[in-house]
């Protein structure tokens, strides 16, 4: 054996063995539900956006599970959600390469997967998508609160039962019913989502009845903080409603989370006060989450819940073999060069003001759907394209989600009400708290930067100074035109924005719910990753080089005052 291949394995092995070293012994009587949860799309052991090697991947994930398999066949492997979007992997089997078997389908196959409930990303993927998908999973899909709306029925499979060690364990998957705020209606044509805890209180009372398990779990993809975006315990169709079903319906042991992409281990009372543990797996296959069930002879229950993070765990040569071809596909795609960048461009540039990283989507926004405004924001912050060669997979940084164009009609006092919004998430005044933007702690914002919308297609300033509601003030049309209050405007938003996703046109410009859908006037269903990347190969056309321009169409004031605070407010966001 090679000396470094062989100094490698045994780093990785003794480092596998400190990670299981914590697991409960198993018996006869004792089962381990293993869980993953927002993988998006990490499944192969490749960062197709960078070029290199992954970080993290199922691969990982896969050493460690045959790891514990190898102790025992009373293991049982579940997925909470969001799988099918967040890599150029997932992008290229959803949209690119339409025939052959998903690789995530055929990752879950490989690995045994026991059952996965649907998330909302993989809703996302539209139906030609996440139907055929559902179809190659060989293990149930769960969604016992998503019905047909044609025949009062289930649309994906509401339970399953896994039997491991003479005890039946059932698993009742639900999904967050906030699908219908983030995503056009025809991507979920044909679907009603219901409240989660109407939906866990009816699916409880069947598996009982028709099924007398042993144990119930849940699979949820919803998060554990129910008051997010300003919601409460009584909001109907909550959207992180996890705990609530825990607190309010009874008959659930565990109850396993996700969506929200945070690490929690807790436990809370159900209404007899039988303690329910809630267990959240983080996201990205950084980390694997642990349930260990333990039934005593006359029937009693122990159990204990732990997460494991998978960065120390070896990665699977075997899975890496069965993969490769998925892998080498997948960079044929995302190496495709769209020519050279002549100045780099950074996501952080977009805090201070008009940015060239922003201002290219607002551009082909525009250019696409014709309309006389857009919005949008960085989407991810830390994210630098150098000056040199891109390629498609460079594209997945500049723009990290898929999403379609919707044309959205507003007043000009509503385009105003809407920035007003995202500007008093963004911005504070720096004479009462010594910073321009509004930060929780450095180097993070209070609101993810998602949320953070500028405007193009107007002209406009932001005085950090002026009260919120009060800072924004639109001088014209970039065309020259003047700005009315009253006029009706066409107005660019991504498809999770037009939505209502985000709060902006409901919290903020205070359009009710079942009104934002008939606000959209046209949706152009075409990815604005695929529309940048036409737009890149159009720029590139003359000498294969590409220059990336801010629109300078709005800035904050006053601007001495900003310039004194921001330039080390931007320091804290170095290096993310």
């Amino acid at each position: 054996m090679d000396i470094e291949v062989g100094r490698v394995l045994r780093s990785g092995i003794a480092a596998l063995a400190v990670l299981l070293s914590g697991l409960q012994v198993l018996s006869a009587q004792t089962i381990n539900v293993l869980y993953t949860t927002d993988v998006h799309g990490s499944v192969l052991n490749y960062n197709f956006q960078r070029d290199t090697a992954a970080t993290y991947s199922l691969s990982k994930v896969y050493t460690y599970v045959e790891s514990v398999r190898d102790t025992s066949e009373n293991v049982v492997l579940l997925d909470g959600g969001d799988f099918l979007q967040g890599t150029p992997m997932a992008y290229y089997y959803n949209f690119v390469d339409t025939t052959s078997m998903h690789a995530v389908a055929r990752a879950m196959n490989f690995m045994r997967y026991d059952a996965v409930t649907v998330g909302n990303h993989d809703i996302e993927a539209q139906h030609k998508v996440y139907d055929k998908v559902v179809k190659e999973i060989e293990a149930p899909v769960l969604g016992g609160n998503v019905t047909d709306t044609k025949t009062g029925r289930p649309y994906f499979t509401p339970y399953t039962i896994v039997k491991r060690a003479g005890k039946k364990i059932a698993v009742i998957g639900l999904t967050s019913p906030y699908i219908a705020h983030w995503l056009p209606k025809h991507y979920w044509e044909g679907m009603d989502f219901e409240d989660m805890i109407e939906s866990a209180r009816k699916w409880v009372g069947i598996v009982k009845e028709v099924e007398n398990p042993d144990a119930i779990i849940g699979l949820f993809h919803a998060g554990y903080d129910y008051t997010y975006g300003g919601l409460t315990a009584d909001t109907y169709k909550n959207e992180n409603a996890s705990v609530l079903v825990a607190e309010k319906v009874e008959g659930f042991d565990a109850i396993l989370i996700g969506h929200d992409h945070k690490l929690k281990q807790k436990t809370v009372k159900s209404p007899s006060g039988k303690e329910v543990l809630i267990l959240d797996a983080g996201a990205g296959a950084r980390f694997i989450g642990l349930l260990s069930m333990t039934f005593d002879k006359k029937g009693g229950l122990t159990m204990k819940t732990d997460i494991r993070a998978m960065k120390s765990v070896p990665e699977s040569e075997t899975f890496n073999k069965r993969f490769a071809s998925q892998v080498l596909a997948t960079k044929e795609y995302t190496r495709r060069s769209l020519g050279r960048l002549k100045k780099s461009v950074s996501s952080i540039e977009s805090l201070a003001g008009s940015s060239a990283f922003v201002d290219v989507i607002h551009k082909v926004m525009l250019k696409a759907s014709g309309a006389d405004i857009t919005m949008t924001a960085p989407l991810q912050l830390g994210t630098v394209i150098p000056e040199g060669p891109i390629n498609v997979g460079t594209l997945f940084g500049l723009y990290r989600f898929e999403n379609t164009l919707c044309i959205f009609e507003m007043t000009g006092k509503e385009v105003k009400d809407y920035l007003e919004y995202s500007y008093d998430m963004w911005v504070t005044d720096p004479r009462e708290t010594g910073t321009v933007l509004a930060l929780q702690k450095k180097g993070k914002l209070k609101y993810n930067e998602y949320s953070l919308d500028s405007a193009a297609g107007i002209k406009y300033t932001v005085d950090v100074t002026k009260p919120k509601g009060q800072r924004v003030e639109i001088t014209g049309m970039t065309n020259g035109k003047k700005f009315d209050m009253k006029k009706k405007y066409r107005v660019a938003l991504n498809s999770y924005r037009a939505c209502g996703g985000g709060g902006h046109l409901e919290l903020g410009v205070g359009i009710k719910y079942e009104d934002i859908q008939g606000r959209i006037v046209k949706t152009i269903d075409k990815d604005i990753r695929d529309l940048l990347i036409a737009e890149f190969e159009e720029m590139a056309k003359k000498d294969g080089k590409i220059e990336l321009k801010p629109m300078d169409n709005w800035k904050f004031v006053p601007e001495r005052l900003v310039k004194k605070y921001m330039t080390e407010d931007l320091k804290a966001f170095q290096g993310r």
